[in-house]
Protein backbone atom coordinates (compact mmCIF):
# COMPACT_ATOMS: atom_id res chain seq x y z
CA UNK A 1 0.00 0.00 0.00
CA UNK A 2 1.05 3.51 -0.76
CA UNK A 3 0.47 6.84 1.22
CA UNK A 4 0.14 10.48 -0.27
CA UNK A 5 1.66 12.55 2.07
CA UNK A 6 0.86 16.50 2.65
CA UNK A 7 2.54 19.30 1.89
CA UNK A 8 2.97 23.27 1.59
CA UNK A 9 4.11 24.50 -1.39
CA UNK A 10 6.68 27.03 -0.55
CA UNK A 11 7.75 27.72 -4.27
CA UNK A 12 6.81 27.15 -8.12
CA UNK A 13 9.17 26.89 -11.49
CA UNK A 14 7.20 26.17 -14.53
CA UNK A 15 5.76 22.56 -13.57
CA UNK A 16 7.56 21.69 -10.80
CA UNK A 17 6.54 22.90 -7.20
CA UNK A 18 9.21 23.28 -4.11
CA UNK A 19 6.76 21.09 -1.09
CA UNK A 20 7.92 21.09 2.54
CA UNK A 21 6.81 18.52 4.46
CA UNK A 22 7.53 19.47 8.04
CA UNK A 23 11.05 20.79 7.48
CA UNK A 24 11.85 18.16 4.13
CA UNK A 25 11.83 19.49 1.16
CA UNK A 26 11.04 17.86 -1.99
CA UNK A 27 10.29 19.02 -5.81
CA UNK A 28 7.06 17.28 -7.43
CA UNK A 29 5.53 17.09 -10.63
CA UNK A 30 2.40 19.71 -10.86
CA UNK A 31 0.97 18.96 -14.18
CA UNK A 32 -2.04 17.45 -13.26
CA UNK A 33 -3.24 19.87 -10.69
CA UNK A 34 -2.95 23.59 -10.44
CA UNK A 35 -1.20 24.79 -7.43
CA UNK A 36 0.42 28.29 -6.27
CA UNK A 37 2.70 28.84 -3.41
CA UNK A 38 1.19 28.45 0.20
CA UNK A 39 -1.27 25.35 -1.37
CA UNK A 40 -1.40 22.12 1.08
CA UNK A 41 -0.78 19.19 -1.36
CA UNK A 42 -1.09 15.20 -0.96
CA UNK A 43 2.04 14.07 -3.48
CA UNK A 44 2.46 10.39 -4.38
CA UNK A 45 5.96 8.97 -6.53
CA UNK A 46 7.12 12.73 -7.26
CA UNK A 47 3.79 13.97 -8.33
CA UNK A 48 0.94 16.67 -7.01
CA UNK A 49 -2.15 14.19 -7.29
CA UNK A 50 -4.57 16.76 -4.77
CA UNK A 51 -4.60 20.06 -3.68
CA UNK A 52 -6.35 20.01 -0.12
CA UNK A 53 -6.98 22.29 2.78
CA UNK A 54 -4.63 23.74 5.49
CA UNK A 55 -7.11 21.77 8.54
CA UNK A 56 -7.28 18.67 6.35
CA UNK A 57 -3.84 18.23 5.87
CA UNK A 58 -3.31 19.09 9.55
CA UNK A 59 -5.70 16.65 10.68
CA UNK A 60 -3.30 13.70 8.67
CA UNK A 61 -0.11 14.85 9.95
CA UNK A 62 -1.37 14.71 12.90
CA UNK A 63 -2.85 11.37 12.17
CA UNK A 64 0.23 10.22 10.64
CA UNK A 65 2.19 11.28 14.11
CA UNK A 66 -0.53 9.63 16.23
CA UNK A 67 -0.24 6.11 13.92
CA UNK A 68 4.02 6.32 14.24
CA UNK A 69 3.96 6.83 18.61
CA UNK A 70 1.57 3.42 18.59
CA UNK A 71 3.61 1.36 15.84
CA UNK A 72 6.82 2.67 18.12
CA UNK A 73 5.21 1.83 21.21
Amino acid sequence: MCVALPGRVVAMEDNMATVDFEGNTVRAHAGVVDVKEDDYVLVHAGMIIQKMNRKEAMDMVELFKELEEIADA
